[in-house]
């Protein structure tokens, strides 16, 4: 079970000075379970060494607890490291207790538990709460009991429902109303607020629509369940959307100027839609430059991408067991550490702006391609993100960007420049048909075979190979022992899907073999399909 550390307020404790071996250190009234550093470390006057009973225990203290202090203190106790990065003067105290945020205290988690790197690949998929999460709300106790848990998140929506729907009926959900209006106008004001709505869900809970509960629920779950800082996040929101206008956004026309830098494209495999964001296109100087020239041109850009964002939102549907969110793939292929500042920027800013204006509403941010120096720049950039968003976002090098992906989105889905089996305006193929895995054993070879009985027709055939880099023969082999087999292809194949077709024009079979000489085993998706055709030479005659 995960440990939690209280860090206290000292100024509220009578402490005791006292000289030792090692240096200074406080005995707190009444006495508390504390932590010693030993060893070597520079600390200024604020900051006072202090002891712990009984065993050692390591931990790392996140810079949210900081103060904004900039000190630096890492020492050696034990057999392990203390991670003190600037924490003002405090006291640990574990008592066997859970403990919740307060107004003086602070979260420390013990490294003994702590989770992977955040910006490390997670292979849970889920993030709603059960019964091995824990609850707390309006500074109470952490709740472990899973009947617990249910019954403070009824009562934390319950709280929320009656919340917006004083604020609806008294107008003040968007801050008070002008005092200077007349009193029809602030009529009139009170009646459009009654029929507010956000992602075309209404707010007023007295309505009855059943996505307004999922909406909330929503921002009730960006903030831990807390009622008033969930309603500052919702009053946010709407002046936010209404200042800048963006309920009209998707009637606004960008042309075709970014057409290239994202698009919205298919869903995962629950559903949801997925967007992509490619920076390829700015490899090229010029389109780079007369895409962030300006500040005005960054915020162009910027818009456009909340259009894109909003675009997705259309294809949600706030209902229970429907689709609430979306995911974001962001190809950095071809990225730049220097030359893209203006770029970097505008990611950011729209990152903050998703999560603090769409809570709860993107599952996942994919990032493929990733260059080393991006994870360095992720890590930099990750305080300014709350821990929600942080652990929404998976990070995959060149080499892991189709496996990545097709943990969460379907090959039929998956566009084939990512290693799958999607092509636009495709002709031969819909997202319907099936598509078959075969997994491939290191230093094996392996068969597929697609029977022909009747001739006149030709088959057409689909295949990609996770990670390729194997060989790939393509032949045809009749029923007919006398016939000859014709060999279609015979290469080593790295990169794309690919796909080839063949007119049948006596019973055999398609056989494709797959030799993976690699000491890694490969997944290989497939698909075929067959039709009727009549021979060029028959038209042609």
């Amino acid at each position: 079970m995960k440990q939690r550390l209280r860090i206290i307020n000292p100024s509220s404790l009578n402490l005791t000075s006292r000289v030792g071996k090692t240096g200074p250190y406080v005995t707190p009234s009444p006495p508390l379970t504390c932590l010693f550093l030993s060893g070597k470390c520079s600390v200024p006057e604020n900051f006072l060494k202090v002891k712990r009973r009984k065993k050692t225990i390591r931990f790392q203290a996140s810079r949210a607890a900081m103060n904004d202090t900039t000190y630096e203190c890492n020492d050696q106790i034990g057999h392990g490291i203390v991670g003190l990065c600037g924490v003002p003067l405090v006291f640990i105290e574990n008592d066997g207790k859970n403990f919740i945020n307060e107004k003086d205290h602070f979260f420390i988690d013990t490294q003994e538990d702590q989770d992977d790197h955040d910006f490390d690949y997670h292979d849970h998929h889920e993030e709603d709460l059960d019964e091995n999460e824990t609850l707390s709300s309006n500074g109470d106790d952490v709740v472990h009991n899973p009947a617990e848990i249910k019954l403070k998140i009824k009562k934390s929506l319950l709280q929320f429902r009656c919340k917006v729907e004083d604020a609806i009926l008294g107008n003040y959900l968007l801050g008070k109303p002008d005092e200077e209006l007349a009193p029809e106008d602030i009529a009139v004001a009170r009646e459009d607020l009654r029929g507010i709505t956000l992602w075309g869900v209404p707010l007023l809970p007295s309505r009855a629509h059943e996505g307004t509960d999922i909406v909330l629920r929503n921002f009730l779950k960006a903030k831990d369940y807390k009622v008033n800082d969930a309603f500052d996040m919702l009053q946010k929101t709407l002046i936010w959307r209404i200042k800048n206008k963006i309920d009209g956004i998707l009637d606004e026309d960008f042309g075709d100027e970014f057409e290239n830098a994202g698009f919205l494209c298919s869903k995962d495999k629950e559903g949801r839609p997925v967007v992509y964001h490619v920076c390829g296109m700015f490899k090229d100087r010029r389109v780079y430059k007369k895409t962030f020239g300006t500040q005005q041109k960054c915020d162009k850009f910027l818009r456009w991408r909340i259009q894109l964002i909003e675009r997705a939102m259309q294809k949600l549907c706030f209902r229970e067991g429907g689709v609430d969110s979306i995911v974001q793939v962001f190809d950095l292929k071809h990225s730049q550490m220097q030359g893209m500042k203006e770029l970097n920027s505008v990611s950011k800013k729209a990152i903050l702006l998703f999560q603090n204006y769409y809570p709860e509403l993107i599952y996942r941010n994919i990032v493929i391609y990733a260059p080393f120096w991006f994870y360095t720049s992720q890590v930099l950039f990750s305080r300014l993100m709350n821990q929600r968003t942080k652990k929404r976002f998976i990070l995959a090098r060149p080499q892991k960007a189709t496996k990545t992906l097709l943990k969460f989105i379907a090959p039929e889905h998956l566009s084939v420049e990512y290693g799958g089996l999607r092509r636009n305006k495709d002709a031969d193929f819909s997202p319907d048909d099936k598509v078959l895995e075969l997994k491939i054993k290191a230093n094996t070879v392996s068969k597929v075979e697609f029977p022909v009985t009747e001739p006149g027709v030709t088959v057409t055939w689909d295949i990609t190979v996770v990670g390729w880099d194997v060989t790939y023969k393509e032949e045809f082999i009749p029923d007919d022992e006398g016939s000859y087999n014709i060999l279609l292809q015979n290469q080593i194949i790295e990169g794309e899907s690919t796909r080839n077709s063949f007119y049948i024009s006596e019973p055999g079979k398609i056989v494709i073999t797959i030799e993976n000489g690699t000491f890694k085993k490969k997944r290989m998706f497939y698909r075929s399909n067959t039709r009727t055709t009549v021979p060029m030479f028959i038209l042609l005659s």
